[in-house]
């Protein structure tokens, strides 16, 4: 990271983190007022936050030459993907939650703003974006300023215009729902399995069971050792930042599991 390139008045950035030398991050004219960007990040080379006020969640990845910019907030939840030469318009504002993945060359729009309004032009808006939880745009989409409910899904070259129901899958160009011909993105699976599973990742991440340990419910949480507790249900964890609880968040990601920190 070189520091020539962040211009920002208030910036955290947290443990384990990567940035490129070529990332610029900074405000629209001038000095971002606020960036917070978390623990085991990736910024690859050429990303580009030209934005005010920039929040990014825990293990998230920014692939090279993306952009991201506008003067409303924009907030990115944890173990977000965002592949390479996307861009995300925060002019309108946009909230993106947690575990979302955005493919590679895909456009997030929060603005309408070019035509001539002196000469008459309708076509002039700004609108928030908001993405839910565990949302994914596959790959080349282009998406207005819409709200995407937990669990929907865009196939590859979905042009979206209208909202997306909660694990509806989406296609087309404008896209519409094709979740009565192929289903939805995700089966419902019992606790019981899910804990199964992750054992079985556990053992496969090679990680100590002195270090990691997976609980029923949030009410088995200890934030008093040094122990990480990862519950299925909610699918959040006690933040102890120990080698073993970040090696084993890594093997989990992308597509494993992922877990956000219990607040």
């Amino acid at each position: 990271m070189k520091k020539e390139n962040i211009q920002v008045e208030n910036l955290e950035i947290g443990e384990g983190t990567i940035i490129e030398d070529s990332v610029i991050i900074r405000g629209i004219s001038g000095a971002a007022k606020r960036v917070v960007i978390g623990d085991n990040c990736y910024l690859g080379k050429n990303v580009q936050i030209i934005c005010d006020d920039f929040t990014l969640g825990d293990y998230s990845k920014i692939h090279h030459n993306t952009t991201v910019h506008g003067y409303k907030p924009c907030t990115i939840g944890h173990n977000a993907w965002i592949g390479q030469m996307c861009i995300i318009d925060s002019i309108g504002g946009v909230t993106i939650g947690n575990n979302c993945g955005i493919g590679a060359s895909s456009q997030l729009w929060s603005h309408i703003k070019y035509g001539d309004t002196l000469e008459g032009c309708r076509f002039l808006s700004e609108n928030s974006l908001t993405v839910g939880h565990d949302v994914w745009f596959v790959g080349h989409c282009i998406v207005s300023p819409i709200t995407a409910a937990d669990k929907s899904m865009a196939m590859v070259g979905s042009v979206v215009t209208k909202n997306m129901e909660e694990n509806h899958i989406y296609a087309g160009t404008p896209a519409k729902s094709i979740s009565d011909k192929i289903g939805f993105q995700f089966n419902e699976v019992s606790n019981e399995e899910k804990r199964k599973k992750l054992t079985e990742y556990m053992e496969q991440a090679g990680v100590s069971e002195d270090k990691i340990k997976i609980v029923e419910s949030t009410s088995a949480f200890n934030f008093e050792d040094d122990i990480s507790y990862f519950d299925v249900d909610s699918r959040t964890y006690t933040k102890k930042r120990s080698l073993d609880e970040i090696n084993f968040m890594k093997f989990l990601l992308p597509e494993k599991g992922k877990f956000t920190p219990y607040e």
